[in-house]
């Protein structure tokens, strides 16, 4: 088949173990991000499209552009595309979402910003770059509370960090995420608004739906402690619109440290999250490790070769449809 493999911005994929799964077909890797008409016309002779997370949306327009397609290749959740104009078009539409293993990538990340925010390292070592020798005082970990805004895999992973570091962990989530936080001995606030006022740094690890989308509002970055730490490896639009830039100028939390952003790739150095002095940013690199790669890419794969075979697996909608 004609594989198409899209958005892979640093050229990572082909020298990964996976990429041999794909010896048998005429295979196409584009490294940079393309939309509308260009974006169809690269596509025009794909059979099959191989998508590298969330990074290009699938359309009914693009679609009706892709007469030779066959398959859409996946992995996880799929909000970016468009499953009924897939089954219209009778694209088979394959991606694995797995239950059994979290994302240690994300949870690792995550724990680093928490510990480079604390130590204001991104300024300590620009400045001993520079010939000045400590410049600042950090804070230490040990005794602080962490708030986790969801109660999945990932929130789980950062909670045993958080213990093993000796610090405190308060939960906060869905009504069912509460009751599990709890019943596993979590310690969960009697209220939203405790939650936030307690959370001295608090770490977002929610899955972005319409029920999620904006649901940490500015009023309840308003409630955090002076000198608080939001952490976000997640989505971007779990945060209201301009909530979290109205935040920081008004100083509650004190820092961001952020690895998702509302607009990806986000390349404007003047963008004003970006460029905020109390960012601290990294560009969406939570599950970016040769490591998480070959395991995500391995399924995507294995989609592809399992279609030309004709025995699909992982359909969410099935070619002919």
């Amino acid at each position: 088949m004609r594989v198409h493999i899209l958005d892979d911005w640093s050229d990572n994929l082909r020298n990964l173990p996976c990429f041999a799964r794909l010896a048998a077909h005429d295979v196409t890797v584009w490294t940079d991000h393309a939309e509308g008409p260009a974006l169809a016309e690269r596509l025009r002779e794909a059979e099959a499209i191989c998508l590298f997370r969330e990074r290009t949306r699938i359309t009914a327009d693009l679609l009706g552009e892709l007469p030779k397609l066959r398959l859409i290749s996946g992995r996880g959740a799929w909000p970016h595309v468009d499953v009924g104009a897939c089954a219209a078009r009778g694209v088979a539409f394959a991606s694995r979402k797995p239950a059994e293993a979290p994302n240690h990538a994300a949870a690792e990340l995550t724990w680093a910003l928490i510990l480079v925010a604390l130590r204001d390292l991104p300024r300590q070592m620009a400045n001993a770059k520079a010939g000045l020798w400590q410049t600042g005082v950090g804070r230490s970990l040990h005794g602080k509370t962490i708030g986790i805004y969801g109660h999945g895999r990932i929130g789980q992973l950062v909670a045993d960090y958080a213990w093993a570091f000796g610090a405190r962990v308060i939960w906060w989530g869905s009504e069912a995420g509460r009751a599990r936080a709890a019943a596993a001995g979590g310690e969960v606030p009697a209220s939203r608004a405790e939650f936030f006022a307690r959370s001295e740094i608090l770490t977002l690890h929610l899955r972005l739906c319409p029920e999620t989308q904006g649901i940490v509002t500015a009023d309840d970055l308003a409630q955090m402690p002076l000198r608080s730490i939001l952490v976000n490896t997640a989505r971007a639009r779990l945060i209201a619109p301009g909530a979290l830039l109205l935040a920081l100028n008004a100083g509650r939390p004190e820092i961001a440290a952020l690895d998702v952003f509302d607009r990806e790739p986000l390349t404007d150095p003047a963008d004003p999250l970006l460029s905020h002095p109390r960012v601290i940013a990294t560009p969406h690199i939570g599950f970016v490790t040769e490591e998480e790669f070959d395991l995500q890419f391995a399924d995507v794969f294995d989609q592809v070769n399992a279609f030309a075979v004709g025995r699909p697996i992982n359909l969410v909608t099935s070619a002919g449809a």
